[in-house]
């Protein structure tokens, strides 16, 4: 009867620790918890997915492009160099072709890291899809120190053409290239090569045909427009070709009539 009544005592103690106001309000948090958790937990859930799924897309495409390789619109003459024949002291000139490789008018546009001994002609310009242009670069030669020799003579001088996509054929303005700077591709740097003037090479002779091209192409350029309209003749009278030709005939039929008279 003792152990019946310990037992009974202890059973009390366990039951008043567990009365049904704290049972029952434990599961209706325990319930509101597990209703709201299969409410709003799987569209956080898809949410944060969707987010982070998203995020590794971007973080992905970003890192591809960056590893793609930059699609060139011009094609370069030489392709990385600019060759310069060796005359210490004077001002010498290389060429390079540019060709407008895209299917749009592209803007092209050079830079120098020394504007105050080299400079461009021209410094920049639009090509119309496949058109090609030869441009001249000066440079002044510097002499070199200490007796060195034309193997050991390197120059610091770099160029950089650079390229923009336009709408059609419009003038060209150096500040079309700040105006959309995010759209500018950076085509090629150019290092300089030095040639010996007086030891034919190939490459000096590819130099010297492109200089020719560049200076035939800079005169037909100057020459004027022919023109093949009307003329003003005499007192701003306006004839064309039919009526000289008639004015012609008419004078030769009237030197006929007084022969035969």
């Amino acid at each position: 009867m003792a152990v019946d009544s310990e037992k009974s005592a202890t059973d009390g103690k366990i039951w008043s620790l567990c009365k049904m106001p704290f049972w029952q309000a434990s599961i209706a948090s325990s319930s509101s918890s597990s209703a709201s958790a299969s409410v709003s937990g799987p569209s956080h859930t898809h949410h944060a997915v969707e987010s982070s799924s998203l995020h590794s897309s971007n973080a992905v495409s970003a890192m591809a492009k960056s590893l793609l390789p930059t699609r060139r619109r011009l094609r370069l003459d030489p392709p990385n160099k600019l060759f310069f024949p060796f005359e210490p002291g004077k001002q010498v000139r290389s060429a390079i072709g540019i060709k407008n490789t895209s299917k749009s008018h592209v803007a092209f546009k050079f830079q120098t890291t020394a504007p105050k001994s080299c400079y461009m002609r021209p410094p920049g310009g639009i090509l119309a899809p496949g058109e090609t242009i030869i441009a001249t670069v000066f440079k002044f030669v510097e002499p070199p120190e200490n007796n060195e020799k034309l193997v050991d003579h390197k120059s610091k001088v770099k160029f950089k053409i650079m390229s923009l996509k336009v709408k059609g054929e419009m003038d060209y303005v150096p500040e079309l290239f700040d105006e959309q700077r995010d759209q500018v591709a950076v085509e090629q740097i150019l290092r300089v090569v030095f040639l010996e003037s007086e030891r034919p090479s190939p490459a000096m002779e590819k130099l010297k045909r492109q200089l020719a091209e560049a200076e035939a192409a800079l005169e037909a350029r100057k020459k004027p427009p022919e023109d093949t309209g009307p003329r003003i003749v005499g007192e701003g009278l306006v004839i064309d070709e039919w009526k000289e030709r008639r004015e012609r005939y008419l004078a030769r039929q009237q030197v006929e009539g007084m022969d035969s008279v």
